[in-house]
């Protein structure tokens, strides 16, 4: 793993928004080969199931994932995900980081994040939305309106 491990950064937002997390994770290439990348994690109350995680890669493309916080708390501990994303954490005994695999198009991209930080910033998440509260602030008829045929329509 990196060193360098930047840590929260300082809230962009209004107060009840979370701050961003900034980490240089290690993508890993080959046995002996890895690649360092800043990892940007947001989270939102206005969407509390998702953190969506922007990968920078020095020279190359930004790339946005988002990713199931639920996932995310439990692949820090256990085998978590399944199909295109996947945690888990490296080592049973100490558990100082965790593997992510994202998978897309017959690609797959495998991490190694230390799991201290996340830990903490993730706890913090949970503190502004519990578990089990996520959808206790969605009105209903306005996130289903375009779900729904309009009063009066007919359906073959």
């Amino acid at each position: 793993m990196s060193a360098n491990q930047p840590g929260v950064q300082a809230p962009r937002t209004a107060p009840h928004d979370c701050p961003g997390l900034i980490l240089d994770i290690e993508r890993v290439l080959d046995v002996y080969v890895r690649q360092t990348i800043r990892a940007e994690f947001h989270f939102t109350p206005k969407s509390p199931l998702v953190v969506s995680v922007e990968f920078l890669v020095e020279g190359g493309p930004r790339v946005l994932w988002r990713i199931g916080r639920d996932l995310f708390q439990q692949g820090l501990y256990s085998m978590s995900g399944l199909g295109d994303v996947q945690m888990w954490p490296s080592n049973l005994e100490d558990r100082a980081t965790a593997w992510l695999q994202l998978t897309s198009g017959g690609m797959a991209a495998l991490f190694e994040m230390p799991v201290a930080p996340l830990a903490e910033w993730l706890q913090y998440t949970y503190e502004l939305v519990p578990a089990g509260d996520e959808l206790a602030g969605i009105d209903w008829d306005v996130a289903t309106a375009d779900q729904l045929p309009a009063h009066g329509a007919q359906s073959d």
